[in-house]
């Protein structure tokens, strides 16, 4: 009889352990909103000299700016986490100096222009734990109008003495330079 209860203790330990296990190997479904990253280098065997990881959320029909993203309120530059950017080097970012290093990209849009800012304050979801006392440096980047994208991207153009970080959606661009120093 004691055979039989260990043999029974034994068989509903592993059976309990296999459901277990079984049920840790499920995954999320995919995120309506994926994370990309885009590099800038200034050619294709050195190094990179600046990294951003964003969300890409898509217009889905919806009036974007204005009303999805209010005119005059932070936005944390895509979808979920918020936007980070690596500086391989110390940058010129609008009129200031900054230390190479991982920053949060946040933005205060507008109709004609944006408020382009970093933070020091990482690892942090949208806009919730913004706090202005983090803020490392700010721009301000023009609005232009072009084709239509259906999903949020940001990009770079190289011109020469600094490189063009542009932030795109829907028809909406917004371009800020930055001086990458060496």
């Amino acid at each position: 009889m004691k055979r039989i209860n260990i043999l029974f203790g034994i068989t509903c330990f592993f059976t309990v352990f296999l459901i277990q296990e079984a049920k840790s190997q499920e995954f999320k479904s995919l995120d309506v909103s994926p994370h990309d990253i885009v590099y800038f280098r200034t050619n294709k065997v050195t190094p990179p000299k600046i990294k951003v990881l964003y969300g890409r959320p898509k217009k889905n029909g919806r009036e974007i700016f204005g009303e999805v993203i209010p005119y005059g309120k932070i936005w944390r530059v895509g979808a979920n986490e918020a936007t980070e950017v690596v500086f391989y080097n110390d940058v010129v970012f609008g009129e200031t100096e900054v230390k190479a290093g991982t920053y949060v990209l946040y933005a205060i849009p507008d109709q004609e222009e944006w408020t382009l800012i970093l933070s020091s304050n990482t690892d942090v979801w949208g806009t919730y734990e913004y706090e202005e006392k983090y803020d490392v440096a700010r721009a301000s980047a023009k609005v232009s109008r072009a084709e239509f994208l259906e999903s949020f991207s940001i990009g770079f153009k190289d011109k020469g003495k600094h490189v063009n970080m542009v932030l795109a959606w829907d028809t909406t661009r917004v371009t800020t330079p930055i001086k990458i120093l060496l």
